[in-house]
């Protein structure tokens, strides 16, 4: 059929159309192409306007045209259905291949006879993952984990110390070099000198890089494999190796050595804890939580404890294919990279555990940077169409004018968002965009990090992020300006603003119970942090408890 609709030429014809006005007889004559394209009531109507028709003609008018449109039409069809017939008939067409394209078709436009989509690798994973994490098995499976975690992370300091010493020999060189600086060596030699440095360095960096994923890309293969295995064994009932299977086995369990200098410190951590109710008539309760943290904490895995079953991460395990995922929003520059601060820091830590479930880090950012690049080029080609419009209008040419700059850069205010089955306590990261203006005392509830904030409770309301983690202060260091007026009047700022977010959380979501954590930095006093602490039952509405005595 697409092959004979193809050849069909377009035909002219005429309408023809006689009424009487008066004692006069007109004829109305309107050549047509067919197949007509234009709605028959669309082209009635330009008809009667064009021509200044009477209006005692207009439904008589109509009709004859839609008779006569359909009249040709059919005469057409026939005579294309005649045509295919006898070309089937001279064995011009195969007749198994017509009657293979009409069953596609009708089984690919007709509901009931589609085939089902067949579900991806990934999404059968994720579904024998989330039966496996919920039985008897998961002891084992947090076990595996780990044991994969320790070797990566044993790979990783091998990789540290190999590059320190490289340096440090590498600086010695060049101490040396600059003694001689003037004397017998000049300014090239120090030049070729550091090139070759630099070069040796790339060298090295990329083998740890090489094997490093290959290493990562083996355990995937290996878990996942060994995941699929466990679970068809678990279906099989006879089978009386599973039980030996999932034990586990202490002597089998793999712990980092204490020595090795990669041990996070486990510092105190101030925490308070409140529940508040929001809203006007139907009220919802939420958990809020002031905790003096680093950031990164919630994402690195405790490596010196001597137990294999990682009992921090068994929550996280549980709820990674489910509703009530954990969030972090980290606050970061505006480029799309991890090659410095606390995005460095932060991609340090996702590549110390292999992700079993998602693409790596720097695979998810590379995504990212293709989603901002073709974002950018179809909001630069809509600005430049206006901008064009506005100067054929005679517009002032000055204040149209785009500033420029790097495309694949995001605005403050704007965040990506990665994916994680490998941190210690969240599932989800929102790189939250801000600039040197956050540092300010003089930011408002407009600043585009605020409507940021805004923004990414809107896509946890959307997405079934119940846990989300958020920098109280807008930002992850202290430093000399952040006075206690300066951390008092930001932190206000944040409370109500976040309090009016939650209390929009009812109209984007019905009304769900979700958890707040508001994160200081560790180097904040324990005074202001009490301080703060104070501050939050003033601005939220906190439960007070009801103490019943009994009468005697």
């Amino acid at each position: 059929m697409k092959a004979n609709k193809g050849k069909t030429c377009t035909r002219e014809r005429e309408f023809l159309y006689k009424f009487n006005a008066g004692n006069q007889r007109l004829v109305l004559t309107v050549p047509l192409k067919f197949p007509v394209q234009e709605n028959a009531n669309h082209l009635h109507g330009r008809l009667m306007l064009l021509h200044n028709l009477p209006c005692f003609i207009e439904n008589d008018l109509k009709q004859s045209l839609s008779q006569f449109i359909e009249g040709e039409s059919i005469k057409d069809y026939d005579k294309e259905a005649e045509a295919a017939l006898e070309a089937v008939k001279s064995g011009e067409v195969d007749m198994h291949q017509l009657a293979n394209a009409w069953a596609k078709a009708y089984t690919e436009t007709t509901l009931e006879h589609a085939r089902p989509e067949e579900p991806s690798w990934d999404e059968d994973f994720a579904d024998v993952y989330h039966d496996l994490i919920h039985s008897p098995a998961s002891e084992t499976l947090l076990n595996l984990e780990h044991n994969y975690f320790v070797s990566i992370s044993e790979l990783i300091s091998e990789r540290d110390v190999e590059l320190k010493k490289l340096r440090e020999r590498q600086g010695a060189e060049m101490d040396k070099v600059m003694q001689e600086l003037g004397k017998s060596l000049t300014d090239q030699d120090v030049n070729a000198l550091a090139a070759q440095h630099f070069e040796s360095q790339q060298v090295l960096e990329n083998k740890w890089t090489s094997e490093l994923k290959q290493s990562t890309a083996i355990q995937k293969q290996e878990y996942q494999e060994w995941v699929i295995k466990l679970h068809q064994d678990l279906k099989n009932p006879n089978n009386s190796s599973i039980s030996e299977e999932i034990k586990v086995q202490p002597s089998q369990l793999r712990e980092s050595v204490e020595g090795n200098g990669r041990i996070y410190e486990e510092q105190r951590q101030l925490e308070e804890s409140f529940t508040i109710h929001l809203g006007a008539q139907l009220k919802t309760m939420h958990n809020l939580r002031l905790l003096r943290a680093d950031i990164l904490d919630f994402c690195k895995h405790k490596r010196n404890h001597r137990s294999g079953v990682k009992l921090h991460r068994l929550q996280t395990a549980l709820s990674l294919y489910s509703t009530s995922l954990c969030g972090l929003v980290l606050l970061v520059d505006n480029r799309i990279s991890s090659y410095s601060g606390i995005k460095r820091d932060f991609a340090t830590v996702c590549q110390e555990c292999t992700d079993f479930h998602f693409p790596g880090i720097q695979e998810q950012l590379e995504i990212v940077q293709q989603v901002v690049l073709y974002a950018r080029a179809q909001r630069s080609s809509k600005s430049k169409r206006q901008h064009d419009s506005v100067n054929r209008n005679g517009g002032n040419e000055d204040k149209s004018k785009n500033i420029e700059r790097n495309q694949s850069n995001i605005l403050p205010g704007e965040f990506y968002i990665t994916r994680h089955s490998n941190l210690s306590e969240i599932h989800v990261a929102f790189h939250l965009c801000v600039d040197d203006n956050v540092r300010s005392g003089n930011i408002t509830a407009r600043d585009p990090a605020i409507m940021g904030l805004r923004n990414i409770l809107k896509v946890c309301c959307t997405h079934d992020i119940t846990t989300i983690s958020i920098p109280l202060l807008l930002v992850h260091d202290m430093s000399e300006e952040m006075t206690i007026p300066w951390c008092l009047k930001r932190a206000e700022l944040v409370f109500k603003c976040v309090k009016g977010f939650m209390m929009e959380m009812a109209s984007w979501d019905g009304g769900i119970s979700r958890t707040v954590q508001f994160l200081v930095p560790q180097t904040i006093s324990e005074e202001m942090f009490y301080q703060l602490s104070n501050m939050l039952p003033q601005i939220f509405r906190v439960s007070s408890t009801l103490t019943l005595t009994s009468k005697h």
